[in-house]
């Protein structure tokens, strides 16, 4: 398993859209429940999030690699699909 680094913000509506989905994902697949999330409040902590190469929040990083960054018109649908690809990345 690899560890998982999220970029929010707290007025985010495509931020609090990624949370209700690793929610919902939390619970449909308990074996997700083990993997290690540190969501970082970009705006509480700007030096540390200037040190990676993205431009929209939410962004997932597994280990070194983006695997995630949302855009302006995503849908729940599309963000919880990609949050769950996230997820088996994770899991590898």
């Amino acid at each position: 398993m690899k560890d998982i680094l999220m970029f929010y913000l707290e007025d985010c509506g495509y931020c609090a859209k990624a949370h209700k989905a690793l929610d919902e994902l939390m619970q449909e697949h308990p074996e997700y429940q083990a993997l290690h999330i540190k969501k970082v409040e970009e705006s509480q902590n700007p030096e540390f999030a200037d040190q990676f190469d993205y431009y929209a929040t939410p962004t997932f990083y597994v280990g070194d690699d983006k695997i995630f960054e949302a855009h302006i018109g995503m849908t729940y649908d599309d963000i919880k699909a990609e949050v769950a690809k996230v997820l088996e990345t994770a899991m590898k």
